[in-house]
């Protein structure tokens, strides 16, 4: 039944992609349409990189979305889970076709240099003071989805169907979707046939396409070890339980989840990020703490990633010789970020008209990634119903990019304090390519 239902999908999606004369010009046009609207879609991004917000508190970010898109011509709601902007546009009879940004910005404070860099500050809801930045390059995300909105609208007469744009929030916590589709995005709107976005891509030269077929980010799960001791006299660690030693093993055996427990064609990545515990060099401590990520894609290994966890922790502590009652506590953090799929036939198809429309060059399928977005969810909310791709947009200069590739300096890294993406170009290209995807998926018949 898969079999059949996937290929009749194929069949739909290759109908939706026709190639006509239509198709071909309308490349030029978008184009062309971007160029002229570039300056102005920079003033905007210049104020959206120089005004990041945290997680569930884009308020700034979501009205600056909200009245463009009304402006667009858009019926536009907000509010919707938290700070969360849906604006509507209804064309006729057609599919439905949901166009995601993310909104938040990151707890890092700024060292790109760059004159319009942020200054802002912020306490987040754990309750954390830090500088702000949008190092992750949502502003870009924003900025083109502002500028698709408006071409879209534009162009009201070269396509039919629905268009929901979507402004969502906490992206970097992996709450934002679940919370919209929790406050009614899939009941109170239009539901989508395809769900579309982009993120800009450090890996990739600036302005060139990419997507993974299949698995495109990972599950991501935090996960909490609390190791208990038996503490005493560093002089005399015969009347203790060492709680670092303990911890310090269970480390090193969480290393064969990945080496000897796992397929090696499934990846998955075990690490642990922070371990901490004692205060004084001549005592052994009655706890240690350890922090871990764990990322894997399929929902059967994520399982058997946690169950293992949890199984090493306590054999390890019941070799040490700990009674019941001092077991570690292993706690996996919720909501996790789940895994992102590109639909397979539906993303080949997508990757290759753009390969026409855009030039073989630009537009590239990439490898899956063992990072984390929570764009997954849109699609999850009805698998057998919603096709879904998210490309990445290059944002590295070629010659730099080139360099590092020959051994020179290494390139900064999404997240890092030093990431200035080539914005006009991850703009120019996000925007086309989520156009163009969007056309060809709502012809006028």
């Amino acid at each position: 039944m898969k079999t059949l239902l996937h290929s009749a999908a194929a069949l739909s999606v290759c109908a939706l992609f026709p190639a006509s004369a239509q198709a071909a010009s309308t490349a030029p046009d978008v184009a062309t349409a971007i160029a002229r609207d570039l300056p102005g879609l920079m003033t905007t991004y210049r104020d959206l990189h120089s005004h990041p917000e945290l997680s569930n508190q884009e308020v700034r970010s979501a009205a600056v979305l909200a009245k463009a898109a009304r402006e667009a011509g858009f019926t536009v709601t907000e509010k919707v889970g938290g700070t969360g902007v849906v604006a509507v546009l209804r064309n006729g009879e057609g599919p439905t076709v949901l166009i995601r940004a993310d909104m938040d910005g990151l707890p890092v404070i700024e060292q790109t240099g760059l004159p319009f860099a942020s200054v802002q500050r912020g306490t987040s809801t754990a309750g954390v003071e830090s500088g702000i930045m949008h190092a992750c390059g949502h502003d870009t995300h924003m900025t083109a989805w502002i500028e698709t909105a408006r071409l879209m609208a534009a162009r009201k007469s070269q396509w039919s169907g629905t268009l929901v744009m979507v402004g969502q929030p906490a992206e970097e916590t992996g709450e934002g979707a679940l919370a919209m589709l929790k406050d009614g995005l899939y009941s109170h709107f239009p539901k989508p046939d395809y769900t579309l976005a982009f993120h800009d891509s450090a890996d990739l030269p600036a302005g060139q396409v990419g997507a993974a077929v299949g698995w495109a980010l990972a599950n991501v799960d935090s996960v909490d070890i609390d190791v208990k001791g038996i503490g005493g006299h560093g002089a005399y660690p015969q009347a203790t339980k060492d709680p670092i030693v303990l911890a310090s093993a269970i480390v090193m055996k969480l290393q064969t989840l990945a080496s000897r427990e796992t397929n090696p064609l499934d990846p998955v990545v075990v690490t642990v990020g922070s371990f901490h515990a004692g205060a004084k060099h001549n005592v052994i401590s009655d706890d240690a703490k350890l922090q871990l990520t764990v990322r894997s894609y399929s929902d059967e290994t994520r399982n058997r990633l946690l169950d293992g966890i949890r199984r090493i922790a306590r054999g390890e502590a019941i070799a040490s010789g700990l009674p019941d009652p001092l077991m570690p506590v292993v706690t996996v953090k919720e909501p996790h970020t789940r895994a992102t799929w590109n639909s397979p036939e539906f993303t080949q198809t997508a990757v290759a008209d753009l390969k026409a429309q855009m030039g073989e060059a630009n537009v590239v399928v990439t490898p899956s990634v063992m990072g984390g977005e929570d764009f997954g969810e849109f699609r999850r909310a009805d698998e057998d119903h919603i096709q879904s791709v998210i490309f990445w947009v290059g944002g590295v200069d070629p010659a730099r990019l080139a360099a590092a590739k020959s051994g020179g300096a290494p390139l900064p890294s999404l997240h890092s304090p030093f990431w200035a993406p080539v914005a006009d170009k991850v703009i120019a290209s996000g925007s086309e390519a989520i156009t163009l995807t969007a056309l060809r998926l709502m012809p006028r018949r």
